[in-house]
């Protein structure tokens, strides 16, 4: 099992126990069911509330109800154990993430990879060409447009989203109400603000904090080195292209097979489903932003190792590592396009 299935694994362990009467009728069965990486100094890999969820519709406690859930998924294949904690959170210890499956997935749903089934068609409007309008706009200026767009999209990945033409569902309208306090003085200066930096970095510096805080710009958005978290992750997707390029030099294209030393990038690949879930349940962009880079590191870390080096000669395991740098960069150039920013083969 890849972390993605785990939410639905949940959902169907909800809907067996009201079936067989563990759980009552009442209880309803979600749709869907939050599922995140356990913060750290918690227990196991994942966690979820959805005891708490369902709990007050079932008329028992929240940690009934995870005693119950925990007792049928720990039956489940891919999960080695589940603990409950507190008043009734989930906990999740998973088995190892096979990369050979992970990049598999990858690769047949390309950039759509980590949308739900029911996920509709994105959206995209440049801010580089209108920015003098949105400043004027009734929706708080340029940076609330901005954070409203990303929430749109990433919400447009699990089916819940709503195009510009058809107004924005009610999240989305809290989020960029949030978001226009902080606006008022970027609204009066954002076209000083995209032709200082440029539109994707301008985009970058709204998105990377939540909507309530104050984004900030400075000359650091422009450093063109690893200090800078903006070009962090542009450059790592950049990387994986260039190992393509440089791999059919060689002679050799990629291959999905398991990758030993490719754990951890693969563990946080496998995180990006639940992380667009997360980020679109709770109005936060900045998640997205959050997992680039830390998607952006670990490509970076691991990219040193795909190609031959001197005289070795390509093997299966080289192409097995091409596969899953090629993999992070096929995420990192859809995560960057649901923020609505560019991802350059070159840099």
């Amino acid at each position: 099992m890849i972390p993605a299935d785990l939410s639905r694994t949940v959902v169907r362990a909800v809907r067996c126990a009201v079936e067989d009467g563990e759980l009552p009728a009442r209880a309803g069965v979600p749709e869907r069911v939050v599922v995140e990486r356990t913060r750290p100094g918690g227990v196991g890999d994942y966690a979820t509330p959805v005891a708490f969820q369902i709990a007050k519709s079932a008329g028992r406690p929240p940690l009934d109800v995870a005693g119950v859930l925990a007792r049928r998924l720990g039956a489940v294949a891919g999960i080695e154990r589940v603990e409950v904690t507190g008043p009734g959170f989930l906990n999740f210890v998973m088995d190892p993430v096979s990369v050979d499956a992970l990049v598999r997935e990858v690769q047949a749903r390309g950039r759509r990879y980590g949308f739900s089934a029911t996920a509709s068609v994105g959206i995209g409007v440049s801010i580089g060409s209108s920015s003098s309008s949105s400043a004027s706009s009734g929706s708080g200026g340029l940076r609330a447009r901005v954070v409203e767009e990303a929430l749109l999209r990433i919400r447009a990945t699990q089916g819940t989203g709503t195009g510009m033409g058809t107004g924005m569902g009610a999240d989305a309208a809290a989020v960029a109400a949030a978001a226009a306090p902080h606006t008022a003085p970027v609204a009066k200066r954002d076209g000083d603000v995209v032709r200082l930096y440029g539109e994707d970095a301008a985009r970058w510096a709204m998105l990377c904090v939540a909507p309530h805080e104050s984004p900030s710009f400075s000359a650091r958005l422009l450093v063109q080195d690893e200090s800078s978290e903006f070009f962090r992750v542009r450059y790592a997707h950049a990387r994986s292209r260039a190992l393509v390029r440089n791999a059919a030099r060689l002679g050799f294209g990629s291959g999905p097979g398991e990758v030993p030393d490719g754990g951890p990038l693969a563990q946080v690949l496998a995180d990006y489903p639940l992380v667009l879930e997360a980020a679109a349940h709770r109005a936060a962009p900045e998640q997205v932003v959050r997992f680039l880079v830390r998607a952006a590191d670990e490509l970076l870390d691991f990219h040193y190792r795909v190609l031959p080096k001197g005289d070795e000669k390509p093997s299966a395991a080289h192409r097995a590592r091409l596969a899953l740098a090629e993999a992070a960069g096929t995420v990192l150039a859809g995560g960057l396009d649901l923020l609505g920013i560019a991802a350059p083969d070159c840099l």
